[in-house]
Order: structure tokens, then C-alpha cells, then sequence
């Protein structure tokens, strides 16, 4: 599949994905609105959900043997140059439009922890941030980016202990020039 296809596939449809929260006991609250592509997207929005607002990256290695989703806090700075040493890898760089679709199967601008449902064979490595998981609550669009999720993280750490699905939980390198909060 090419990027020209990705990008004109049909939007992958979210509605039954809110079925699953329901079926697992997963609380949330939802707010649809215009697509977004980028965290700068995001904030102009000025969302109506509290919570702790993600930037995801889907990542690969060097060779494209391993593949990572990694969610951080909305605002944080991450340091791609660091984090190979975090996860004994190569490497990394941005994951294409074809392996984001192949992976997770969802489009350029819905990259988000509730992708992992689409991950049935457990390729996509987790990697959350610290500061992110400690929010009551975490925001993420439901495999389209034109709707928010509000999900509460302890709903969050119970699904992540079912099959398939591995957190990995860590403090993500700073890029040099971002001071702590």
C-alpha cells in the first residue's frame, strides 16, 4: 500500500471500538470534533475533556524488525537519539504511513494507545511515560482523529494486564534544551 493510499483510505470506523470500553467496564467521556493532525492541532481546539492530554509516536528501528508506540504528555519534548539506549534498540525514526496502517491499522493523525486493540499479534512495543500515567485521566482519539476519548488510567492499567498488551512504564528523555517541569 502505497502513501498516497493510506492517505486517501476510508477513515477506519470508531463506533465499534466504543463498544469495547463498554464490554470491558471502561469509563469514558467523548467529544467529536474537526480532524487533527498535530499536537499544535490539539490545543487550538480548546477541549471541554480534563485529562492528560498525549502525544503518540509510532516508531521503528533501524532495520524494521521492532516497532513502538510511544505516549507521552501533550507537551513534553522527547529526545529520539536517547531512547534507543531506554529500549535496548537501534536506531529509531518515524514509522511510515504503510507500517502505521500495517501495525495498527489506522491513519496518519489517530495514533493513540487505543490503536493497540488492533495490534492482535503484539508487535507494536509500548513504551508510556511516567508523568503521563499519572494522570486520573488520560485523552486519546479512538482510531479516527476528529473524536476525543476521556479514559480513566485505572481503567487503562486494567486492560493492560490482559493478553497481548504490555506497558512498559518509564521516564522518557528529555530533549537536551527542555527544562523540567
Amino acid at each position: 500500500m502505497s502513501a498516497d493510499q493510506v492517505r486517501e483510505s476510508p477513515s477506519t470506523d470508531p463506533e465499534p471500538l466504543f463498544n469495547f470500553p463498554e464490554k470491558q467496564d471502561i469509563r469514558y467521556q467523548r467529544e467529536d470534533h474537526q480532524p487533527v493532525f498535530t499536537v499544535e492541532e490539539s490545543k487550538a481546539l480548546n477541549l471541554e475533556l480534563q485529562g492528560g492530554a498525549t502525544k503518540n509516536l509510532f516508531l521503528r528501528d533501524k532495520k524494521g524488525k521492532r516497532h513502538f508506540l510511544l505516549s507521552v504528555e501533550q507537551g513534553k519534548q522527547v529526545n529520539l537519539k536517547q531512547l534507543p539506549a531506554l529500549l535496548d534498540s537501534s536506531k529509531l525514526s518515524f514509522g511510515s504511513p504503510e507500517r502505521l496502517w500495517k501495525y495498527l491499522e489506522i491513519l496518519p493523525g489517530a495514533v493513540s494507545l487505543l490503536a493497540l486493540i488492533n495490534d492482535c499479534s503484539g508487535e507494536v512495543e509500548v513504551l508510556i511515560d511516567e508523568d503521563l500515567w499519572e494522570k486520573e485521566m488520560i485523552l486519546c482519539h479512538p482510531l479516527v482523529n476528529s473524536s476525543t476519548l476521556a479514559l480513566h488510567r485505572v481503567d487503562l492499567d486494567d486492560s493492560s494486564t490482559k493478553p497481548g498488551i504490555l506497558f512498559n512504564w518509564s521516564g522518557c528523555p528529555r530533549n537536551p534544551q527542555t527544562r523540567s517541569a
